[in-house]
């Protein structure tokens, strides 16, 4: 779980804490942006963002609903902020989010220790909605409906201003914050139907989206019905936002989205992201460009060739393979096998030799067989990966793949998954013992005991590991050269060279 607050920047009114706020954010990347911009939002209609949950009248749980774990820390990171409501500072606890959308009127139901529950569509009046909850108007949590719907099927056709995209644009009341005088010093600038945005972290390191939702119908996911079709940001709207990051003190942009190999697609241009990327790490303050999240069977020789050639991009290949065996990926309904994709990885190497690569992969799928588990295994062992996440297939409603026959006994997908990661963390291990005698660039990011830890190029955020640099004198966000002397799991030592 990311948990992300900022600290107090204006004077609340009201009863004492009634209008502090503080906004807790759990799951991947594109939430931490989604907060920050309900973070702005609130901020610019009189709410004070506060650090403490115990000292907000108002406590927001930014909620993941992909996975069973995630949703239960979820719940877990609700009920614990209900709590809070018995010393009689927390008046309100409210959740918005990816569980939030995906169950609606249900979680309400479930759980009545939340306030309220509140939809995608209710974040351009955040506001609005927290002062009426405060004022103890009770909120009538959506119906959840599939937001694929919401847009044409034609993704030129599409015209996310139509919809609450979280991330994307402010709605008429977002566009009156945005261009008035008096907008609080951290908000993002605006320019046309631009977003709120407040940084809630103050790394060297920030995500900034590139699009939302996602066209695939991939068998086992849900994301698509309750984060709605893939749509992109307009890149004067990217560059913007990237800009604004700079003037934060943000050196790396981490650049995310559902799908980010479709983006360009519903604008006209499949290739627009090679075209965006040497204008991102133009900016002026950004040192690194990192790409996250790539569909293998999108990834175009011209991308691989821009991820390993473009100044400022860093040689990273986030490649969501989810397995290896072909019959199961056809039951999964995605595309490539084993030898397609160390065929991808050859082209990605032959590009970037030193570049990093990480992945995911389901185990434990209705009908995967032992032949495919040993298939995906003799690929792991094959693909030379720096990271990859191992998860345990599990029923999710409302997709196809919770209808499918051949399904394993609980005990029998834990036994794969444990089988397979033991062989990851051998395999991990030897990747980063492979990478002692290189050369790297590491981003610091804290300050410890042992040293300054950051990242290399090849790491990227929360997931990839770190790197340990020796000696002192070092300072969050310098870029320190530095030689790879150990290992130890996915983290590397190096020493730095040179002033």
């Amino acid at each position: 779980m990311t948990t992300t607050t900022s600290q107090p920047t204006q004077t609340s009114t009201g009863a004492p804490g009634l209008l502090d706020v503080a906004v807790l954010t759990l799951g991947c990347a594109r939430n931490e942006v989604d907060s920050e911009e309900l973070a702005g939002r609130l901020e610019a209609d009189g709410f004070r963002l506060v650090t403490d949950p115990a000292e907000a009248g108002t406590v927001v749980v930014n909620t993941c609903g992909f996975v069973e774990s995630a949703k239960k820390d979820s719940v877990d990171t609700l009920l614990a902020a209900a709590d809070l409501k018995e010393d009689g500072v927390t008046r309100a606890v409210v959740a918005v989010g990816c569980l939030a959308e995906r169950y609606g009127e249900q979680l309400a139901g479930e759980l009545p220790e939340a306030d309220a529950v509140l939809s995608f569509d209710d974040y351009p009046d955040i506001a609005a909605r927290l002062r009426s909850i405060l004022a103890g108007e009770q909120h009538v949590a959506h119906t959840p409906g599939d937001r694929r719907r919401l847009l044409p099927i034609s993704p030129v056709d599409r015209d996310a201003s139509t919809v609450s995209v979280p991330g994307h644009q402010g709605a008429a009341t977002g566009a009156d914050v945005l261009d008035a005088p008096d907008l609080p010093e951290g908000l993002a600038p605006a320019s046309g139907p631009r977003t709120v945005r407040r940084r809630l972290e103050s790394g060297p390191t920030a995500p900034l989206k590139l699009a939302s939702g996602c066209d695939r119908r991939c068998t086992f996911c849900a994301i698509p019905a309750f984060r709605g079709s893939f749509v992109s940001r307009r890149p004067a709207d990217v560059l913007t936002e990237a800009r604004w990051l700079a003037g934060e003190g943000v050196r790396e942009l981490f650049l995310v989205s559902e799908n980010t190999t479709s983006y360009g697609k519903d604008l006209g241009d499949l290739r627009l992201l090679e075209t965006l990327l040497p204008e991102l790490a133009a900016v002026d303050g950004v040192d690194r460009v990192r790409v996250s999240y790539l569909q293998p069977a999108e990834t175009r020789p011209g991308l691989v060739a821009a991820l390993a050639g473009t100044p400022g991009v860093v040689p990273y290949y986030d490649l969501s393979f989810q397995h290896a065996s072909g019959p199961v990926l056809r039951r999964m309904r995605r595309f490539g096998d084993s030898e397609a994709f160390l065929g991808l990885l050859d082209q990605v190497r032959a590009a970037a030799p030193l570049a990093g690569v990480r992945s995911n992969v389901i185990v434990g799928f209705p009908g995967e067989t032992e032949d495919d588990l040993e298939t995906l295994c003799d690929f792991l062992v094959a693909a030379r990966l720096d990271v990859t996440g191992v998860f345990g297939y599990s029923d999710e409603d409302g997709t196809e793949a919770a209808g499918l026959d051949g399904k394993h006994d609980a005990d029998e997908v834990a036994a794969r998954v444990d089988h397979v990661t033991a062989l990851v963390e051998q395999l991990t291990a030897q990747r980063a013992e492979e990478r002692i005698g290189e050369s790297v660039s590491v981003l610091v990011e804290s300050l410890g005991e042992d040293g300054a830890e950051g990242r290399a190029e090849h790491q990227g955020p929360d997931v990839d590991g770190t790197v340990l640099l020796t000696g002192t004198g070092h300072a969050v966000g310098d870029l320190v050269d530095a030689v790879v002397v150990d290992s130890a799991g996915a983290d590397l030592v190096a020493e730095p060279v040179g002033p």
